[in-house]
């Protein structure tokens, strides 16, 4: 299967990498452009038998499954141009949430799926997130999950869900490295610890932490439990969160679905106007 990929900012990079360290692609089966033709350029460098196109078509052209990996007004404007390219036997994946299968389908007539990454499918772990179009065939459906079996756990998710589900798979790691990170900071501030030391403890607690939940030794509740003995330090802990987090989780929900709505009113312009 020749794959191309469109767009190789962060998250077609991480794709890219992922796919291969998994052997789930070989590198002479991808053709990618940039934008900016350097970042196409500067991984063709790491695997020197990628191709690097030279134009969008040409990159539809030679490829079976095609990412669309650039920022969501960027789409329309790509299938508007190059839309007849997208024919039925071809299977067209996005990335990115503001834009339906539905939009996508009224656009092109190939195949049309929406998977939504996340940065921890770089180590191939994590989550990826699923909405195949009304018109998916079944074996485009099956090679699609297939794929990111190999770099993730698939999860096939309703459109009405997909902010909520990318706040937590997709966001959530930038949500919570900059939580630890205000950990470490206060742990600086507070004691004579160095940050370098207080980083390497963090991150060696929060790695076994997930390797627990991973295999199902403790659920996130049970863990807190068997940590958290009654009258001891950590209970000390839970409780000032307890008071000072509040409501900044819903607080949190609620901007990013704001931002959410403000994409998807500017999308379905774009759409309405095609």
């Amino acid at each position: 299967m020749n794959v191309g990929m469109i767009g190789t900012g962060n998250m077609g990079r991480i794709l890219i990498d992922a796919f291969i360290e998994a052997d789930a692609l070989t590198p002479s089966c991808l053709t990618i452009i940039n934008r900016t033709a350097a970042k196409a350029h500067s991984i063709r460098d790491r695997y020197p038998s990628i191709t690097v196109g030279e134009t969008i078509e040409e990159v539809i052209q030679q490829s079976d499954l095609i990412f669309l990996c650039v920022k969501p007004l960027q789409i329309q404007p790509i299938l508007q141009q190059y839309g007849a390219c997208l024919t039925r036997e071809k299977c067209l994946v996005s990335i990115t949430s503001p834009i339906t299968t539905s939009q996508l389908e009224q656009s092109v007539s190939c195949n049309v799926t929406r998977v939504i990454p996340s940065i921890t499918n770089r180590a191939l772990s994590g989550v990826s997130l699923c909405t195949f179009g009304k018109h998916c065939t079944a074996e485009w459906q099956e090679r699609v999950m297939t794929l990111f079996q190999a770099i993730s756990t698939p999860l096939i998710i309703d459109e009405s869900i997909t902010r909520v589900s990318s706040d937590i798979v997709s966001c959530g790691p930038a949500f919570f490295s900059y939580l630890l990170q205000r950990f470490i900071n206060a742990a600086v501030a507070e004691t004579k610890i160095t940050r370098e030391d207080a980083t390497a403890l963090a991150t060696g607690m929060i790695i076994g932490m997930g390797k627990l939940l991973e295999k199902e030794v403790f659920t996130l509740p049970t863990l807190q439990e068997k940590v958290c003995v009654k009258g001891g330090i950590t209970g000390e802990g839970i409780a000032v969160l307890e008071e000072e987090t509040g409501d900044m989780f819903e607080h949190l929900l609620q901007r990013t679905h704001a931002k959410f709505r403000e994409d998807v009113e500017q999308i379905n312009e774009q759409f309405k106007h095609s």
